[in-house]
């Protein structure tokens, strides 16, 4: 391709010493490149004179053809350099509904003014499945609670997401602040169903608690529980970033638990033994940063 490239210069200026020049090399060297180049093509390429440098018809013919080699290498080579910096690409995440609904759509807002040509893919999935959809290899990277046990994925703590009491704001008058635990053995209790994290935890955190409280109603979906609260049918346990997703069209209050308080730990995971193409790792590296913000702010609240 250098060659061809000097081929080039030397057509538009019709000056070897000129194209010597501005390619920094030495006119003999130069001389001796387009010599073989001309070998290589078994043509003469050019004919010239003491005076004046001119394209023969084989080089006249050549010209539009590297005009058109090397406008082709150059775009791709800066598509490629944008892949590698990470403004191009693309970036597949597999977050918990919660996270998808608050965390994630302003980061992929803040990273998509910054790298718009980057392809940001959301995948929605419960701890189990996105850690097995890590492992397959079909998401990047995922925004999920720690594995357990698990010492081909790498996990990065991102926030404390703490677990409030749910329930109307009419409820409010008669749950004491911060909420007791015997508030759950006092109203019925509106649970997510059983194989999701939000549940597991919150069943670990009843027995710590020396708390037995049957689920009324166990459900799929986060705006499920909100409606069944909403409705008077109960109270719920859960993470501060579902509250978004619990009060979608009703009106919904919490309460933070008094001690011992629980909450689960949510962060990145992404494959030990796998380095993440360069938009994923810009992305990794906007949510720790975004998550610490928001932790410095909370903190000075």
């Amino acid at each position: 391709m250098s060659s061809l490239r000097l081929f080039l210069q030397v057509a538009r200026t019709c000056s070897f010493s000129e194209t010597a020049r501005v390619s920094n090399l030495s006119q003999p060297a130069l001389s001796r490149t387009i010599k073989l180049l001309e070998q290589d093509l078994g043509v003469r390429l050019f004919d010239r004179n003491s005076r004046n440098v001119n394209l023969t018809d084989a080089g006249r013919a050549l010209l539009p053809i590297v005009e058109r080699l090397t406008a082709d290498f150059d775009s791709a080579f800066r598509e490629l350099d944008q892949t590698f910096s990470g403004e191009r690409g693309r970036v597949v995440v597999g977050a918990l509904p919660s996270v998808a609904a608050d965390l994630l759509p302003r980061a992929i807002a803040r990273f998509l003014e910054m790298r718009s040509r980057v392809e940001v893919i959301v995948r929605e999935n419960l701890t189990g499945s996105l850690l097995q959809n890590l492992q397959d290899r079909t998401i990047d990277l995922s925004i999920t609670t720690p594995p357990i046990g698990n010492d081909a994925i790498f996990f990065e703590p991102l926030f404390e997401d703490e677990y409030v009491l749910v329930c109307r704001p009419d409820d409010l008058q008669r749950i004491s602040d911060p909420a007791p635990w015997q508030a759950f053995r006092q109203l019925p209790f509106i649970a997510m169903e059983q194989r999701s994290s939000v549940r597991m935890l919150t069943d670990a955190t009843f027995s710590a608690a020396g708390i037995e409280t049957p689920a009324r109603f166990e459900c799929t979906q986060l705006a499920t529980v909100g409606g069944l609260i909403g409705e008077g049918l109960g109270i719920s346990l859960l993470p501060r970033s579902t509250l978004g997703l619990v009060s979608v069209g009703k009106k919904i209050a919490w309460r933070a638990m008094e001690a011992p308080t629980a909450s689960r730990t949510i962060g990145v995971c992404t494959l030990a033994d796998r380095t993440l193409p360069p938009a994923g790792q810009a992305f990794r590296a906007l949510l720790i940063r975004m998550a610490m913000d928001d932790a410095a702010f909370n903190a000075n609240c």
